[in-house]
This record gives structure tokens, sequence and C-alpha cells, in this order.
């Protein structure tokens, strides 16, 4: 109760004064920035060199949904000025069509197309939009089959295919931890470093997946920029939040890897939802398989740094659920309704998570080595990395389209 209050009036004037004038010169750049920004609206330098050439145009198709009414598009904007739809072409032929909102779709913005267009079940389609300067931007519809909608028989249906996918095969994984508690030290090195190789095969994986969404994203969101910024961005958030209390090692570790794993899970969800969206049900029948096969592996890499420890079983239903439930969510989204450049943000969140996994239980392995970098170099590690790479390559031939 001794504390002293420190008013204004406590502290000395030319301290104060010095307050002052850094707040001044904090407000004075920001006023400069703001008086040149309006007098190029005001005074227009830039009207000299138009040449009558029609504004940069660049739209994006987001979504499409089929139903009984027809089709609708979502597009978004990204050219430099605000652009307009004069016509939608489909299969080359003029169809009437309704946007919402009306009018001009601005940068960045977007709106749906919707035209009454009866679309062949199984058949593929192109529609082309033409904007009112006459510039075309094409779409395709490879196979046209109904969107889904969200009824609880289809989201309890997707949920039980995800948990399949996801959450099966790691928990599946999980259970050999009994068998693996046994193993010497020869082998609790050759299971980490297979960690390590199917990691850095999943955290390869899991980038060109999250490129090839980026590719698929509006220009404006700026996707590979996006997804390497996102995936550093999670790594140092990740690396700085495991390092507060020493070095992660056992429990803490193994939920390091399962929060990886699932991250890169959530983007297998999505591709298996996407597949039934677009009417591949026989492909996406052979992606289950093939994932279920490809994820049994995961399991027992988070199972390999609590081999010395005896958590209880809750625990590992909690590491199954946490690195295998985020398919559940990814199924729903993929065939519901995701964007490009949420699917891309996400990957490469769970690139960088999965990184930083690779870092921990590297650093992990040479910390039982008395802390020398030669740990990584003998046997047991090299041939777990090999192992671990090749496994998860073979297994990815069943799931690659």
């Amino acid at each position: 109760m001794n504390e002293r209050v420190v008013v204004d009036h406590d502290i000395p004037v030319a301290e104060r004064r010095a307050r002052r004038a850094g707040l001044l010169w904090l407000l004075a750049p920001l006023a400069v920035l703001a008086a040149a920004l309006w007098g190029l609206v005001a005074a227009d330098p830039l009207a000299g060199f138009n040449n009558g050439a029609p504004p940069v145009e660049n739209l994006t198709v987001e979504r499409t949904v089929l139903d009984q009414d027809g089709l609708r598009l979502l597009v978004r904007g990204g050219g430099s000025e605000a652009m307009n739809i004069a016509q939608v072409q489909v299969d080359a032929a003029y169809w009437q069509f309704e946007q919402t909102p009306p009018g001009p779709i601005a940068r960045g913005s977007t709106a749906w197309i919707s035209v009454p267009f009866p679309w062949v079940l199984g058949e593929a389609h192109k529609v082309t939009l033409v904007t009112n300067t006459g510039a075309t931007f094409e779409h395709e519809i490879p196979v046209a089959v109904p969107t889904p909608v969200a009824t609880s028989a289809t989201l309890s249906s997707q949920a039980l295919l995800g948990a399949f996918v996801g959450i099966l095969p790691v928990a599946i994984g999980l259970m050999f931890y009994p068998a693996l508690r046994g193993a010497g030290p020869w082998m609790m090195r050759f299971l980490l470093a297979m960690t390590v190789g199917l990691l850095g095969f999943l955290f390869i994986d899991t980038l060109e997946e999250a490129l090839e969404f980026a590719g698929q994203s509006a220009a404006i969101f700026q996707g590979s920029a996006m997804v390497f910024l996102a995936a550093a961005a999670a790594f140092l958030l990740l690396m700085a939040i495991s390092r507060r209390e020493g070095r992660p090692s056992g429990l803490a570790l193994a939920t390091y890897i399962a929060l990886g794993i699932g991250l890169h899970n959530l983007g297998e969800g999505l591709a298996i939802g996407a597949a039934f969206a677009a009417g591949a049900a026989g492909l996406g029948a052979f992606l289950v398989m093939g994932f279920t096969l490809h994820n049994i592996t995961e399991g027992i890499a988070i199972a390999a740094p609590i081999l010395k420890a005896r958590p209880l079983l809750w625990r590992f239903a909690a590491l199954a659920l946490l690195a295998g439930g985020p398919a559940v969510l990814g199924m729903w989204l993929g065939s519901l309704a995701y964007a490009p450049h949420w699917a891309a943000l996400a990957l490469a969140i769970g690139a960088g998570a999965i990184l930083q996994v690779i870092v921990e239980v590297s650093a992990s392995m040479i910390r039982t080595h008395e802390g020398r970098l030669s740990g990584l170099l003998t046997t047991p590690v090299m041939s777990g990395i090999a192992v671990g790479v090749a496994f998860m390559y073979a297994t990815a031939m069943l799931v690659k389209i």
C-alpha cells in the first residue's frame, strides 16, 4: 500500500516536452502522407498518361454452385478499376444473368453471377464472362453435378468419412505404442529419425499443395508470397511458444507433432471433399483408401517421443483427435464451400507447423548425442530418415491424381 501514484505534475518538465516532441515527430510523417494522397486524388497528375487504353481487368471465379435453378458463380474483381460484367456465355451461347450485388465489381470485392442454364448431369460446360470493355474470362466445369447442400445427413456422413480418413489411421498408428515401448536405444533413434523423414515429406507435400491452391486464387492475394509468409510466421510463432519453457520433449513434442500433422490432414480432407463435390465419387473412394494407409505411419510418429513415458489413455485419444480431427473439417469445407486463397493459407500454416516439428525433433536427437551434430549422421538416424521418406513417397502414389 506504499506504492506512489505518479501523476503528470510529478514528471519533470523537460521529460514532458521530450514526450510531446516525440509524439509530434510521429504524427508529422503521417500528416505528410495524408496530404500527398489527397493531392494525388485532387490534382490527378496521372491524367496526362491516359492514352485511351482500357483499364487492366482481372476476374477470378472462386466458387461454382449447380442446382435446379441453373448455375451460380462467385467471382472476385482484381483489376485496377471497378469492372462491369456485360455478357455471359455458356458453351458459346449467350444467356441472361443476374448479378448480386448489381453494379461494378470493385477491386477485391465479390459478386454472385446467376445463370438459368439447364446444365446436363455428368457433362462438361464452359462459362465465359465478358466485361463492358470486351475482356473475356473463362471458367471450366469439368463434370456437372449438383452441389452438395448442408443437411444433417450430409454433414454426418462426411464426418464419418473424415474420421475414417484422419482419426482412425492415426489411432491405429498409436496402437503400436505398447509394442514399441521395449525398443532399445538404436530403435528409439531410428523411430525419431523416421518421424523426421515422414514429416519432411509432409512439409514438401503440404507446401506444394498450398502453392497449387495459391495459383487458383485471385491475383490480389499474391498467392506465392502469402504462402511463404504465412508458413514463416507459423514457424516462428510456434518456435517462440515451444521455447517459452525450454525445449519441448516427451508429451509436449508429441503434441506439436500431432498439431502439424492435423493441419496437413486438413488439406487432405479438402482434397477428398472437393473430389466428391466435383462428381468424382469413385476417385474419392480411391483417395479414402490411399489416405488411410498413408496416415497410419503418422500415428507411429506421434508415439515415438513418448515411448519412455506412460501417458493416460485419454491423452492418446486427444492426440489422435488433434492429428486426425481436422480431416473432418476439411471434408466439410471441401465439399460445401471453400475459396482457394483460404485453402492455401491453411496449408501454408500447416507447412510452417510441420517445419517447426522437424526442427524440434532433430534438436531432441542432437541432445541425446551429447549435443553434437554428428548425432544426426549415425546409421539409425540416416536409415530412419530414408525409411520415413520412402514409405510416405510410396503411399503417396495412392493419393496423387
